[in-house]
């Protein structure tokens, strides 16, 4: 069973995050030209949106307690290690799989409950904002990456082979 198409789009934003980092030194990740954050508080940041959707809200649990105070929106900044932030991240969107690839056709138009009363966006509408929010961090992290003067960056989007159009 191939996964629901939001979620292959996810699954191609995460690989694009990825390829744009390939090859980063921890102390180039932690560099921060204020007032943006650093590239490794983007990877921290988004497994921290993904930990909220899709491990504690939609599974139940907490692999990461204090993630979102270290990364969270409207947090102080940070500077974690690289690999830090990069294994939470791997381990964030391996639990988020779980839930995510088993997602059938209807379930993107129903709310997710917190707290006993339902998200106001749908699960189709919070893939859709996490998939959006990879693009605008890959696009911070890949500017940072030109501010640090790194050669050979990548241009455009990746091969999409994997993630193309397919009617649900």
């Amino acid at each position: 069973m191939n996964p629901h198409p939001l979620v292959t789009q996810l699954h191609f934003s995460r690989s694009e995050l990825v390829r744009c980092l390939e090859g980063i030194s921890d102390e180039d990740a932690r560099h921060r030209f204020e007032p943006m954050n650093c590239i490794s508080w983007i990877i921290g940041h988004l497994a921290s949106q993904e930990h909220f959707y899709w491990v504690m809200v939609a599974q139940g649990g907490n692999l990461a307690p204090d993630l979102y105070k270290l990364v969270g929106f409207g947090q102080p900044p940070s500077r974690p290690p690289l690999e830090e932030m990069w294994a939470v991240w791997r381990s964030i969107t391996n639990a988020a799989d779980e839930y995510l690839v088993a997602l059938t056709v209807q379930q993107p138009g129903t709310h997710l409950e917190w707290n006993g009363k339902p998200l106001p966006e749908s699960i189709g509408t919070l893939l859709l904002r996490n998939t959006f929010h990879y693009w605008f961090h890959t696009g911070d992290a890949h500017a940072i990456r030109q501010l640090l003067g790194h050669p050979d960056l990548p241009q455009f989007v990746g091969d999409m082979s994997q993630a193309v159009y397919r009617p649900e």
